[in-house]
């Protein structure tokens, strides 16, 4: 046998052995696949913030539900809002099913209205924990202490970066309504960010969750160690109805569409998908465990001593919203990414 030869049957031979795994990795079923394996649960936000707990929550929960009942390991991958982590996710992470990510509900618009690069109709949807309401924040030393004071007075707020509810919700607040804003953008979680309110370095944060502020922050509601001037949602929070809400605030039906897109990622406060692409029956598999979770006592037990709102939001619900998110007139889209220009 020729060089040649041998060397075109150990191709065909090993092609043939790839080939062989990969229909064998095809023939597992979900519980041989996952059984003996870590899912790694990347959270788009440093320790400690609202995302960072509810999803270690769920890492604590997820993985009995999981065929095979792997361990869901939950690690930071702080940066950007949670864009460094959604594309992570998107173009670089596992497509096995092996990885889930944790990220900011804006990231549902932001390609949109951001122009974040990645198309969010392609992830894999798991669900959303809640819906929610988001609220800003000053801390009670600074002048800023009701809606009205914020389009008189000059004052900054901390914000993560493009893409994440603290900065959009205050430039929202700045080239929308006219709040004299200064945005100090960079810290890497909503919890770095009221930390630098507390000391002083910014008058407060915005997009901060009122699901949050309950599991967290109620001490500092109950004495008056903050003011809460605004709150975001595309309905009132029943428990603060003396804070205005600035869908209510809007003066005409071009910034009511344009606040609606802005603030559409509110109704799937905590989401989580998986990469694009990933083996259909997984995909099922993790969904299906998702909304086994939800109802577990144990899970919602978990929830109630840490105070997390449990309000689930399907997979099929997320994808039904993204699909009237991105069939959005491109004016109105053009408008809204105005609005939340820097």
């Amino acid at each position: 046998m020729t060089y040649r030869t041998f060397a075109r049957v150990a191709a065909a031979a090993a092609a043939g052995m790839v080939a062989g795994l990969a229909s064998l990795a095809q023939a597992q079923s979900p519980a041989d696949f996952y059984k003996g394996k870590n899912v790694d649960l990347y959270i788009g936000y440093s320790v400690g913030g609202g995302y960072d707990l509810y999803a270690r929550l769920l890492a604590r929960h997820l993985g009995r539900h999981i065929p095979g009942q792997p361990r869901v390991v939950a690690q930071n991958r702080e940066g950007a809002g949670s864009e460094r982590a959604t594309l992570y996710l998107y173009n670089a992470a596992p497509r096995d099913g092996t990885v889930i990510g944790a990220f900011s509900r804006s990231m549902a618009v932001a390609p949109l209205i951001a122009g974040a690069p990645f198309d969010a109709t392609r992830l894999a949807w798991i669900g959303s924990i809640s819906t929610d309401v988001s609220v800003c924040f000053t801390w009670h030393t600074s002048p800023i202490k009701t809606f009205d004071d914020m389009l008189a007075t000059p004052f900054t707020m901390g914000g993560l970066g493009g893409g994440a509810d603290p900065d959009i919700f205050a430039l929202m607040l700045r080239n929308v309504f006219g709040a004299k804003l200064k945005l100090v953008s960079g810290y890497p979680g909503t919890n770095d960010a009221t930390l630098a309110m507390e000391r002083g370095e910014v008058s407060g944060v915005c997009g901060i969750s009122w699901s949050t502020v309950k599991s967290r922050h109620m001490d500092w509601i109950k004495a008056h160690r903050v003011n809460v001037p605004v709150q975001f949602g595309l309905q009132k929070e029943p428990d603060i109805p003396d804070v205005p809400a600035v869908i209510d605030l809007v003066k005409d039906d071009e910034q009511t569409k344009m606040v609606r897109l802005i603030l559409a990622g509110q109704a799937m406060a905590r989401p989580y998908a998986a990469p694009p692409g990933i083996p259909e029956d997984r995909r099922k598999a993790l969904v299906a465990a998702f909304e086994a979770t939800m109802k577990d006592p144990e899970f919602l037990a978990d929830a109630q001593k840490m105070q997390a709102d449990v309000n689930p939001v399907t997979a099929a619900e997320i994808e039904k919203l993204l699909a009237e998110i991105y069939a959005t007139p491109k004016d109105v889209v053009a408008k809204a990414a105005k609005a939340i220009a820097n």
